[in-house]
């Protein structure tokens, strides 16, 4: 029993710090298309935001931006903070603005099956954990059966959430929930055999006895999640 404690221990130790970082480059050029070059080759699927700098000591956010291949990015109006009382920036790309991959990378949203798989996990990387229990209450104020790539992208905007993992049977999937697109997954063990639908949240710990996961007919979990595509 103590070697397979140790076994579980190692496995998820492993996995610590192996998330993807934040990353840094440039515009070096503007594409005919609309599209932009960047300095740096990166992972194609990682979401992030144009900066600008103005002189003087001012900056701004002014587009988003996804990363496809040969260093390449799609450009995307900035809607991260929109309110009627902040004026809509109107800058265009510029060659050499300053671009931020994976700004919001730190902030992780951990999809599991059950308390085992979620506190393993969630000790094992130096994040700050959205929790469950905030996407659950969006998750069923839409009144979906199954998690899907829309709704994830929807929560993290909202909500700021850079990353989400998914835990499988065997594998636990990184996903850019912005790009809608998988940035890798890796092996994992120690899961656990009870499964909760649609997903592990712990409204019992919290009191919000409004919501009742037990009484809807939601997908299976691991149905749900290998359906995610």
């Amino acid at each position: 029993m103590r070697k397979l404690l140790l076994l579980l221990v190692t496995t998820y130790a492993l996995m610590a710090n192996s998330l993807p970082q934040s990353v840094s480059t440039t515009v070096s050029n503007i594409n005919n298309d609309g599209s932009i070059q960047l300095s740096s080759s990166v992972p194609k699927g990682m979401s992030g935001v144009i900066v600008h700098n103005y002189g003087n000591g001012l900056t701004a956010i002014t587009h988003s931006i996804i990363t496809q291949e040969g260093a390449k990015a799609t450009v995307l109006p900035y809607t991260a903070m929109t309110h009627k009382n902040i004026p809509n920036i109107q800058t265009d790309v510029k060659v050499n603005d300053q671009v931020i991959l994976g700004n919001f990378y730190n902030n992780v949203l951990l999809i599991a099956p059950n308390a085992r798989s979620y506190e393993n996990i969630s000790k094992s990387f130096q994040r700050t954990w959205i929790h469950p229990d905030a996407y659950a209450v969006d998750f069923m104020d839409e009144g979906d059966k199954a998690i899907s790539l829309t709704s994830l992208k929807n929560f993290a905007e909202q909500n700021q959430v850079g990353l989400v993992l998914i835990v499988t049977q065997n594998r636990l999937r990184i996903l850019d929930p912005i790009s809608q697109q998988f940035l890798g997954e890796q092996s994992i063990s120690g899961i656990g055999a009870n499964t909760m639908s649609p997903f592990f949240a712990r409204f019992n710990q919290t009191n919000v006895s409004l919501f009742d996961f037990s009484s809807t007919n939601y997908t299976p979990y691991y149905q749900a999640m290998e359906a995610l595509k």
